[in-house]
């Protein structure tokens, strides 16, 4: 027997009684952290069975960061286990010290040039409430701001990452949506109708509350004015309604009469002015009752409703109302999607990867990574690599992106399975 084996025989029946106080069975454990802490397995799982059995191997034995390594091994992608009891990818750091980071942060930054692996490192490997203390410590020791700094010192997409990083959450989304509403294409973050969708319904209840609170506070304005300013038509409705966050929450009690009449409802509404049944049948029952309603509407017409939106709606509020039903459906398989149209652009749209591996980090990226093997018969991993590695090699040595890698080195251990 291996030395490797035999320690992970000894810790664990230890690792079976912690995750037994997380109400996790033991079973569980093997599909979500996998056998060794070196590879991790995209089984998301999902429910009704639906998770992809894959293992990420980590290349070693690189001398230099690469963009990839930035933005992909450390945000848990690679090789880091689930975080117990979620499936996210990144977790608390358990052995945190706040005043041993900020003093690794400062060499890093202080020094004969800038040590990008020492900033990655400490930022990626720690939860964002770890995050928000390390700063709130850097400006209390040193009476400077943590994000001005790293950005001084810092260029291209890892600064970008690493200002993602450093933003409370509710301040990255009403940062990212006030610039999609206001200023469309400018960062490259996707259409204003697009980011709009995903941030206003994607985030839970309390989430949007705090993302439309500090809008208002930093921006001096309602969300839903700049919405209106942006967007018209049946778009403009379907946005307005889910950022006044009146959806319904789950009782735990199934209504079927209510199931039935909603069905009723939407099989009706195919004629003129009757979008707003949609609208606000979308918007405002609860996800769980909308999963039981799309799906008894599909089967009671015979055709999936995506068909049915195609015919009904064009244009912006097509789209809006597709990924909408998307998100109802399958929210990790609606990320799942945006990833890969992401990586599939002339030009890899860095905001947007850079937007969706952070937010669901530490939620659901395993589902997303499951949903992407499972739809595209690839890892998420292998296609970031390929695809980034591609774009690396266009861009010249002297480039504000180049100059933050060291080296661009080929990536020669991609996945085949």
């Amino acid at each position: 027997m291996q030395g490797g084996d035999m320690d992970l025989r000894k810790g664990s029946s230890t690792l079976d009684r912690q995750l037994g106080s997380l109400g996790i069975h033991p079973r569980v454990r093997e599909g979500l952290f996998g056998p060794s802490s070196s590879s991790i397995p995209d089984q998301a799982l999902l429910p009704k069975g639906r998770a992809a059995r894959h293992t990420m191997s980590v290349t070693s034995g690189k001398t230099g960061a690469s963009l990839t390594e930035e933005i992909l091994n450390h945000l848990g992608l690679a090789d880091k286990s689930a975080a117990w009891g979620t499936l996210g990818t990144l977790r608390t750091f358990l052995s945190f010290s706040v005043d041993k980071d900020v003093q690794r942060l400062l060499r890093a930054i202080a020094g004969q040039g800038v040590d990008h692996n020492a900033i990655v490192d400490v930022l990626t490997n720690r939860s964002r409430e770890q995050r928000q203390l390390i700063s709130r410590a850097f400006q209390e020791r040193t009476q400077q701001d943590l994000l001005k700094s790293l950005q001084a010192a810092l260029s291209g997409n890892l600064e970008r990452i690493v200002v993602a990083l450093l933003y409370p959450a509710a301040h990255l989304d009403a940062r990212e949506l006030r610039t999609a509403l206001k200023v469309p294409g400018e960062e490259d973050s996707g259409s204003a109708e697009d980011v709009a969708m995903e941030i206003l319904a994607t985030r839970t209840p309390p989430q949007l509350q705090e993302c439309l609170a500090v809008y208002r506070h930093d921006f001096k304005v309602e969300a839903e004015e700049d919405i209106k300013c942006a967007t018209k038509g049946i778009l403009q409705d379907l946005l307005l309604a889910l950022a006044k966050g009146g959806r319904e929450s789950y009782s735990g009690i199934i209504d079927y009469n209510l199931a039935e009449q909603d069905v009723q409802a939407l099989k009706r509404a195919e004629g003129p002015s009757t979008e707003q049944t949609w609208v606000f049948i979308l918007t405002q029952r609860n996800p769980e009752h909308l999963v039981r309603v799309l799906h008894q509407y599909q089967r009671s017409t015979g055709h999936e409703l995506e068909k049915t939106i195609r015919d009904r709606f064009h244009g912006a509020a097509q789209v809006a109302l597709l990924s909408l039903a998307s998100v109802i459906l399958n929210a990790a398989l609606y990320f799942a999607d945006k990833l890969h149209q992401a990586l599939q652009e002339t030009e890899p749209n860095y905001q947007v990867l850079i937007r969706i591996l952070i937010s669901r980090s530490e939620t659901d990226l395993l589902s997303i990574r499951a949903e992407f093997k499972k739809k595209f018969g690839k890892s998420l991993y292998s296609s970031l690599q390929v695809r980034l590695a591609w774009f690396l090699t266009w861009i010249p040595r002297a480039s504000p992106v180049t100059s933050t890698l060291h080296t661009a080195e080929h990536i020669h251990a991609l996945e085949n399975s």
